[in-house]
């Protein structure tokens, strides 16, 4: 048994992973029945939510306290690379869904949740959760209040003994291994997401919607490997595919299923570390990024509205589709970082076009439909691209100050 599961851990985790997701859609065809599978993949879900907000706190903090006077982090580099993701994100949504106008068919779809009632509103929820009690943050995976407390005890903390930074670098020590661990359950999981989603949701349903999927998936696909590339190549002057498509194997993959960008933090942690970024950086970028680098949300957001839009016959001008991508790039930001986070903020960016609450509240429905494929993408372009930037700006940062070369290749074997 031991030189069975020694051989396992020898194998790739990417291989790994796609075992899991081959046997989950076997399983899923041939005996869709045992339910118990299924069980699997919450768990995997579970365990990864439960880890992150306590790695994430003591990362930070550890990464504060012992930081260095003097030395850089360069966080405004990837704050930038962040945002102007998340805003052509949205400029290329609305682009594409001029060029490709879909109507929907919104009668009976309905939801009972309630959607921000503005962009103050967006603004301020984000405000409270920044002063949010930390004890109740943590419970709550509140990642903005994390961050919060997190940043303020560990410069708290800067002036503290040698032993204290020693004890919070065990710590984060620690509860990064236990993410090791449950990372190397993945397979596991995946093929219990797998079976999940297949047996419950099944394709069937989405048939209707198919151009409406096309066009998102379709554009996300634009994002993460013509936009994001583009991005990565200004900034580096290299090719900058092999790290794109290293980010999507590594996190996108993972985060596709797992739908929940808080609940990918670990994988992304892991990730950076295998990638050998500077750790007082990717500890504070990544669990930022899974609140505020949103270019799938802003995707979601621009698609959706401009489809009820096109299905009320409204006219829509240069300006005002400008004004579209600035607010559902701003409004994705406010998107939680789970499942369907950003199908409530539909009926904020429709509002912008006069469209009644009632009706924008019917495309969320619609939304919610074909949430098991949308979602899952926006998701994976969502967490992948937080390592992507992440990486792109320590890389651009070594070639600036130190000379050093960029490798064309990373090997993640």
């Amino acid at each position: 048994m031991k030189a069975i599961l020694l051989k396992w851990n020898q194998i790739s985790l990417v291989k790994r992973i796609f075992a899991g997701l081959a046997a989950g859609i076997l399983l899923a065809l041939i005996v869709p029945q045992a339910s118990g599978i299924a069980l699997l993949g919450t768990l995997f879900v579970s365990a990864l939510k439960a880890v992150a907000p306590v790695l994430v706190l003591l990362l930070v903090m550890s990464a504060i306290a012992n930081h260095q006077k003097g030395r850089r982090t360069n966080m405004k580099s990837i704050l930038g690379l962040y945002g102007t993701s998340t805003f052509l994100a949205g400029l290329s949504a609305v682009a594409v869904s001029f060029l490709f106008p879909v109507s929907l068919s919104m009668a009976g779809a309905t939801t009972e949740m309630t959607p921000p009632g503005g962009i103050v509103e967006v603004l301020k929820g984000l405000l409270f959760k920044v002063v949010d009690n930390p004890v109740n943050a943590l419970m709550e995976a509140n990642y903005i209040g994390i961050l919060a407390w997190a940043l303020l005890l560990g410069v708290a903390l800067k002036g503290a003994g040698d032993h204290t930074k020693s004890m919070l670098t065990n710590g984060s020590d620690a509860v990064s291994q236990i993410v090791k661990w449950v990372i190397q359950l993945a397979p596991f999981g995946i093929m219990g997401l797998v079976f999940e989603s297949i047996t419950v949701s099944g394709l069937a349903s989405l048939l209707g919607y198919g151009k409406l999927l096309l066009v998102l998936v379709g554009c996300m696909l634009f994002i993460a490997l013509v936009v994001n590339p583009l991005i990565v190549y200004v900034h580096l002057r290299r090719n900058p595919y092999p790290l794109v498509f290293s980010c999507l194997k590594e996190s996108g993959l993972t985060a596709f299923f797992t739908r929940s960008s808080a609940a990918n933090i670990p994988v992304n942690m892991r990730l950076c570390e295998k990638l050998g970024l500077d750790k007082d950086t990717y500890s504070v970028s990544i669990p930022l990024g899974a609140t505020i680098n949103m270019a799938g949300a802003a995707v979601t957001i621009s698609v959706l509205t401009l489809a009820a839009v096109h299905t009320l016959g409204i006219h829509v001008d240069f300006g005002t589709a400008l004004i579209l991508s600035l607010l559902s790039a701003i409004s994705a930001a406010g998107a939680s970082g789970v499942a369907g986070g950003s199908l409530l903020l539909i009926p904020l960016a429709c509002s912008l076009f006069g469209i009644s609450n009632d009706i924008a509240m019917q495309v969320v429905g619609v939304g919610f439909i074909i949430g098991v494929i949308q979602d899952s993408c926006e998701t994976a372009l969502n967490s992948s691209s937080d390592v992507l930037f992440t990486a792109t700006a320590d890389y651009a940062k070594k070639r600036r100050e130190e000379g050093l070369p960029i490798l064309d290749t990373v090997s993640l074997d």
